[in-house]
């Protein structure tokens, strides 16, 4: 059984044009976690009428990335023995490479497969984004540098399998470079499945606050996931500054109580 699920929070004009690509697809669920959205979301996935739609509604934001694991939780009780993730402003066309991606986990067995979305990544990367810098210092760590690059779960659609959420805790899914390094901590399969240039997700375009918040959030989520690998206290902290981004923002007292609802 193959699952889709897409966090959405305020995609109106986007959400249907992500979920008519994904009901294309040879998937058996799609499950769309809509959070704190007060533009028309939710009316334009319910309008779509989708059979294979199934929608997790909260009225409160849940945080960047909490969707994800509210979302795994609910494909695993559903049988899933692949979870993809596509984020509801990704109305770029890339159904071939959502099919690599489940390929990865159900014919090569992989347990994570990642999207590569910087094939031409920078020669020196220190100079541009400091995620990449971050990306690539974690993935040295883990000593996957040479296989998946600068590839993480926190950029790009990807997959688990149903291996992968009965052996880690799913709410780590919420600190998705967390959930690859405790994936590597238990000598699960990664790879980099397939390639997307990040122009080609067709993600909405975002603001400069947005971008330097994500910045600061995926650089702590890489601190954090290093910190989980060396079995040391998980820190947010690189010389004198804590990278916190939009991580306060995360609601874990939400998540907590979907899974003690379930």
């Amino acid at each position: 059984m193959i699952t889709v699920v897409v966090p959405a929070k305020n995609e109106a004009g986007r959400i249907a044009t992500v979920l008519q690509n994904l009901s294309t697809l040879p998937i058996d669920h799609i499950i769309v976690v809509s959070n704190g959205s007060n533009d028309t979301t939710m009316h334009e996935v319910l309008r779509l009428g989708i059979p294979k739609l199934q929608i997790l509604y909260f009225h409160e934001r849940l945080g960047i990335d909490i969707p994800r694991a509210i979302g795994a939780k609910l494909a695993l009780a559903l049988g899933s023995d692949v979870v993809a993730f596509v984020d509801g402003d990704m109305v770029g066309t890339f159904a071939d490479s959502l099919l690599q991606l489940i390929d990865q986990i159900l014919l090569k067995h992989s347990d994570m497969a990642l999207t590569n979305c910087y094939p031409s990544p920078p020669r020196h990367i220190e100079r541009y984004n400091p995620t990449f810098q971050w990306r690539l210092n974690l993935n040295k760590e883990l000593g996957l540098d040479k296989k998946i690059n600068l590839s993480t779960p926190s950029h790009g659609p990807h997959a688990v399998s149903r291996h992968f959420l009965e052996t880690i805790p799913i709410r780590e899914l919420a600190i998705p470079p967390v959930s690859m390094a405790l994936a590597r901590m238990n000598k699960l399969k990664i790879d980099v499945a397939t390639t997307i240039p990040h122009y080609q997700l067709g993600s909405s375009l975002k603001t400069h606050i947005h971008c330097t918040k994500i910045i600061d959030t995926i650089v702590g989520d890489c601190l954090e996931a290093i910190s989980v690998f060396q079995n040391t206290p998980r820190t947010r902290q690189w010389q004198n500054k804590t990278y916190i981004g939009y991580h306060s923002e995360r609601r874990f007292d939400l998540l907590d109580n979907f899974f003690n609802e379930e």
